[in-house]
């Protein structure tokens, strides 16, 4: 072997380039050799520093000593062996595609050699991570000198979510789901300000289905169906106006969210009872693990017609109660809202039907009680000012939602006595007898909206509450 000994080299001209060898040559370089007089970087890939290798690796592979690795386990996990131990080799992996978390890099040993004086094998299992190790001795084998972490270098504003129908309100400062079906809310990054990652939300169950008519004997109107329950949080860092309902004041009702999936359940409305049946009670609606709960049944009448025989039905519990059946003589009282009971209160108590007459009461609605009904066929002047559901500017412009279902019964055949709450309750079928029936009306769909009763001595059934609705809001900016 040739040997040349000199104490400099130069390149020939002022900032020229001095070039050692040819394309493909190795120089092999003593540990711990210095490049120039700066004290910059002297070691060539000796002790805590790597040469990294640009071209991505996707596969199981084997590593080299002085070298780094862009590892991407998108397409699964990544097994990287290392390569025999000798004292200052060093070896480093990164993250390539922020997903170790989903799809381990896993760092196998090699031979006898150890990882942090352990002879297990080192799984990285952190989203973003860059790790460089130090082959020391036998003792510790492979140590840690140096970690990092990509995904806390540059911090989202804001969260990262999907999952419903999204839009942008307030001038593009905050971010809407709206789920009308159940699905998923899939966080996949939160804000690195805390106070941004507390999130507005507002959920709705589904809508009691009313009550019907029994056929024999004169007519009689059945009880409208309950709103679903109404809950609503309005996050500080969201501005909008809220309904009377937010929540936010009560322990328990606040949600910060976490970087996971978080189901979310749209309950459907409850059928209206076919003849001489209750309705059914609404579908629960959940999210965040907090329900509402679906609306009360409305109550069927009884006939007329002496004696009276099977009287009006009670209206059922629920997130709103569902009201009274009414008919001559007895009839039915209004089913208990806010059932089970939360705070502030999901829903109001359904009215009562006529005890001296046809009408059913309105199903209750989230911030009022329903209406009793009376038994004049001039009808129920008081009844539009009941059942109101919750209104809400959480979607970006103000919403009634959970509104309670008219009554059926008689009212001089004008609808007013027989209107559904604001917030999507179905108008009750109202005479003169044997008319009505068909201008009774479902609760709105994804509104929690009870179902309009009935008033007809043919078995008309009652109609269908409407389906509930989960919307979240937060800050991107």
């Amino acid at each position: 072997m040739s040997e040349v000994k000199v104490n400099k080299i130069s390149p020939r001209t002022a900032c020229g380039t001095v070039t050692l060898g040819d394309s493909g040559d190795t120089f092999t370089i003593p540990a711990g050799a210095t490049i120039n007089n700066q004290g910059t970087a002297v070691n060539f890939g000796a002790t805590g520093s790597a040469s990294w290798v640009t071209t991505v690796k996707t596969t199981d592979f084997t590593a080299v000593a002085g070298e780094g690795y862009f590892v991407n386990t998108t397409g699964g996990e990544i097994d990287v062996t290392l390569p025999a131990g000798t004292a200052g080799a060093v070896v480093a992996v990164a993250d390539y595609a922020n997903n170790f978390a989903t799809a381990n890099c896993i760092l196998k040993q090699n031979g006898s050699d150890k990882i942090e004086g352990s002879t297990d094998d080192l799984v990285i299992n952190q989203e973003g991570v860059s790790i460089t190790l130090v082959f020391v001795d036998s003792t510790k084998g492979w140590v840690t000198t140096d970690t990092g972490n990509s995904t806390n270098v540059f911090v989202s504003p804001s969260i990262t979510a999907t999952g419903g129908t999204i839009t942008t309100v307030n001038c593009g400062a905050c971010k809407v789901h709206t789920f009308t079906a159940p699905g998923t809310f899939c966080v996949s990054a939160i804000a690195g300000n805390a106070a941004n990652n507390e999130i507005s939300y507002m959920i709705v169950g589904g809508g009691g289905g009313a009550g019907s008519n029994q056929n024999p004997g004169g007519p009689g109107g059945s009880g409208g169906g309950g709103a679903g329950g109404f809950r609503e949080v309005k996050s500080p860092v969201t501005p909008y106006t809220a309904s009377p309902l937010d929540g936010y004041g009560t322990p328990g009702n606040r949600v910060t969210v976490t970087a996971t999936a978080f189901p979310i359940v749209v309950g459907s409305g409850g059928a209206g009872g076919p003849s001489f049946n209750n309705g059914t009670i609404g579908v629960n609606s959940t999210a965040f693990s907090k329900t509402s709960a679906g609306g009360g049944s409305g109550g069927k009448s009884g006939p007329g017609g002496s004696p009276p025989g099977n009287l009006g039905s009670p209206g059922g519990a629920g997130g709103s109660g569902g009201a009274g059946g009414g008919s001559p003589g007895t009839s039915g009282s209004g089913g208990a809202g806010n059932t089970p009971p939360v705070s502030p209160s999901q829903g109001f108590a359904g009215g009562s039907g006529a005890t001296g007459g046809y009408g059913g009461g309105s199903g209750g609605g989230a911030t009022v009680v329903g209406y009793n009904a009376v038994s004049s066929p001039a009808g129920n002047p008081d009844a539009p000012t009941k059942s109101t559901g919750a209104t809400t500017s959480i979607n970006g412009s103000p919403t009634a939602f959970a509104g309670g279902g008219g009554g059926g019964g008689w009212c001089g055949g004008t609808a007013p006595g027989n209107v559904g709450g604001a917030g999507g309750g179905g108008q009750g079928s109202f005479g003169p007898f044997p008319a009505g029936g068909s201008t009774a009306t479902a609760g709105t769909a994804n509104t929690g909206g009870g179902g309009g009763g009935v008033f007809n001595s043919s078995g008309v059934t009652g109609k269908n509450g409407g389906s509930g609705i989960v919307i979240i809001r937060y800050k991107i900016q």
